[in-house]
């Protein structure tokens, strides 16, 4: 019976996994894959350009007799793909496609007969050149995206050899061998080179900091929790998209609601962050201590406050504090911050406490009174140097008298007060933490393009186009 519960226990788990909803999501629009082929094709191109392709020499059968050739120097001086087109296959990954590529290429020759010998330049002229490949996307060990290249095939319809030399009149005799051999080279190196562009690409791929730290306080797992999908006209990215105090990757208590991102394809990538990625954050530096504020240490640029300035307020504080005494301010966050989305709305419920002490000639404290706070706040959110930055600010609190030792007092006597210091002092000091920002999943050489955020009901979507710099 044990093993029966066990089997049905490690099931559960399992389904669990299989039904793993993203925090975050990208997707990859048709307008950002034509953008991203443009972009491959620049690296290919790049990449045939400067590839080196070693000397071959062979012989061939001619009507006055063996030719026997060297071709030596090969270099692609120019190559387009003009019609290139990019699509997508769901549930397989990307097909790129040419029909009229064309190429111009650099050699050197040296031909012998039993006739003659000689050897010169020539220029290798190509069009008409087919070409149809099939990249797959996947998910590595490590949670990266991976991209292969599944299937290749080329074809030449045209080629035309030129060559420079002493005798040239008879060089048109021979071009017609010198064709076979090099149409053959290109035929077998022209995939692979496709496959090293695209292991280029995938090592790009790799450059995406899965988990990383964003701060002293915090750290960010941007893993996949399943591979790419692949779909009609867009590939989606489901990423775990958690944030974690930093040194510590235990599981959260709480899971991600399933959300879709709505049917767009103005922008080339869409981000949609889910709250639960917000509740992580409010949770992972909650439990960091990043809440916690002292007065003395973090407020006094914007100000400072003594026994006098409370004993002004409250009377029952001027009686116990005769002499003026430098005061301190102790903020500690109760719980993490609740985060709610709603169309248009991103709020924040903070309970909190605010001890108050007076500090003494010898350095020591002294505990005026303690009150508990709870407040709302709303965020407002930007796109800077490829970071999500929060701004709060304070729509309203109340206050609740904890513990005095000066008496019981009317808490309400400090509202004006206390508000002038939440929005003066604690909402600045705790903007300054927020401008760090959350790095956004993203590649080397990339930079966002004019990048709009809205905020939905249960999630936060980011519309954006991008730029590659090469």
């Amino acid at each position: 019976m044990l093993k029966f519960w066990y089997f049905f226990l490690l099931l559960h788990l399992l389904i669990q996994q299989l039904d793993a909803n993203p925090g975050l999501k990208v997707r990859i629009t048709q307008k950002g894959l034509d953008y991203g082929k443009e972009i491959g094709l620049e690296i290919l191109k790049q990449r045939i350009r400067e590839e080196s392709f070693s000397d071959w020499s062979g012989r061939e059968k001619s009507g006055v007799g063996d030719v026997d050739y060297t071709i030596s120097g090969v270099r692609i001086n120019t190559i387009e793909f003009p019609d290139a087109d990019v699509s997508l296959i769901p549930g397989i990954g990307i097909k790129l496609s040419t029909q009229h590529a064309y190429a111009t290429i650099s050699v050197n020759w040296s031909i012998r007969t039993w006739l003659f010998k000689d050897s010169g330049s020539g220029t290798v002229s190509i069009s008409g050149v087919f070409i149809t490949s099939v990249f797959t996307m996947s998910q590595d060990s490590t949670g990266h995206p991976s991209m292969s290249l599944d299937s290749c095939q080329m074809t030449i319809r045209d080629m035309e050899v030129k060559l420079n030399g002493t005798i040239s009149w008879l060089y048109k005799f021979f071009t017609k061998y010198l064709e076979k051999p090099i149409q053959r080279s290109l035929d077998t190196q022209s995939c692979p080179n496709i496959r090293r562009g695209i292991q280029q690409i995938d090592a790009q791929l790799r450059t995406l900091q899965v988990p990383t730290q964003i701060d002293a306080f915090a750290q960010i797992d941007y893993s996949l929790v399943n591979s790419p999908g692949v779909f009609q006209s867009y590939i989606d990215l489901d990423l775990k998209g958690a944030i974690y105090p930093v040194g510590n990757w235990t599981d959260l208590a709480f899971v991600p609601a399933p959300f879709i991102l709505p049917d767009k394809s103005d922008s080339m990538l869409y981000f949609g962050i889910s709250e639960y990625f917000f509740k992580s954050a409010s949770l992972a530096y909650y439990t960091a201590g990043a809440f916690n504020i002292t007065s003395i240490e973090e407020l006094s640029s914007y100000f400072n406050v003594t026994t006098e300035t409370f004993g002004s307020i409250i009377p029952e504080i001027a009686k116990y504090y005769v002499e003026a005494w430098p005061a301190m301010l102790n903020l500690r966050a109760a719980a993490a911050p609740v985060v709610s989305l709603q169309a248009d709305t991103f709020t924040l419920e903070i309970c909190a406490s605010m001890e108050v002490l007076a500090v003494l000639p010898d350095s020591t404290t002294q505990s005026i009174f303690t009150v508990n706070i709870t407040a709302n706040t709303s965020a407002s959110l930007t796109i800077f140097e490829q970071k999500l930055i929060g701004s709060l600010c304070l729509n309203r609190f109340h206050l609740f008298l904890a513990d005095s030792t000066v008496g019981f007092f009317e808490v309400s006597l400090l509202e004006n007060f206390l508000s002038y210091i939440l929005r003066n002092g604690v909402i600045p000091a705790a903007n300054a933490k927020l401008k760090k920002g959350f790095p956004l999943p993203n590649l080397d050489q990339i930079t966002l393009l004019r990048p709009v955020v809205k905020v939905n009901e249960g999630y936060l979507l980011i519309s954006t186009d991008i730029d590659y710099k090469l």
